[in-house]
């Protein structure tokens, strides 16, 4: 199979090897263009702008696997020792992750709680203003009552003593004039 980085290799190889033959060989271009091992290379119509080019990867063969296989560092053996510090730290990892969820829920009900609190404190603050405006209210509304009632009761006795009065003076005309 083709990797990618070989692919570029090749991608260059190609290029340069396409402008040197071009340079030097132009008559000789077209039979170059087939000898890749693992690319076949057909060239497009020539364009205005330059040349275009069809390149085709051809099926890996087992020689050629060989030669670009990239080969991957040899796993070391893990002893028993290294298996338990992973598996401790992975155990340390999942409880600093679990802490750090329990916090976060603890933290969000500590906030919750103090907006009930607020909002009960600032409801009963409310209630509380509520009650006394009402009853300085009806403390004014009594006051004005009773000065009214006053008022009536000083004009009602002011009226009684100007018809008393004069009832007296219709007696001492009815004196004086009999």
């Amino acid at each position: 199979m083709f990797t990618s980085t070989a692919y570029k290799e090749k991608m260059k190889e190609i290029s340069v090897l396409s402008l040197i033959c071009s340079c030097l060989y132009p008559e000789t271009r077209k039979n170059i263009m087939g000898d890749f091992e693992d690319l076949d290379i057909k060239p497009i119509n020539k364009r205005a702008s330059g040349q275009a080019f069809e390149v085709i990867l051809k099926p890996s063969s087992p020689v050629s696997d060989v030669a670009h296989c990239v080969t991957t560092p040899p796993k070391r053996d893990l002893s028993l020792e290294d298996i338990q510090k992973k598996l401790e730290a992975a155990e340390d990892r999942r409880r600093s992750q679990e802490a750090q969820v329990l916090r976060a829920l603890a933290e969000k009900r500590e906030h919750e709680r103090d907006v009930l609190l607020k909002a009960m404190e600032e409801n009963s603050n409310f209630s509380r203003m509520a009650e006394e405006k009402l009853q300085l209210k009806m403390e004014q509304n009594e006051e004005n009552r009773l000065a009214y009632l006053a008022a009536m009761m000083e004009r009602l006795q002011e009226k009684e003593r100007h018809a008393q009065e004069v009832r007296r003076n219709k007696e001492l005309r009815e004196e004086v004039t009999a």
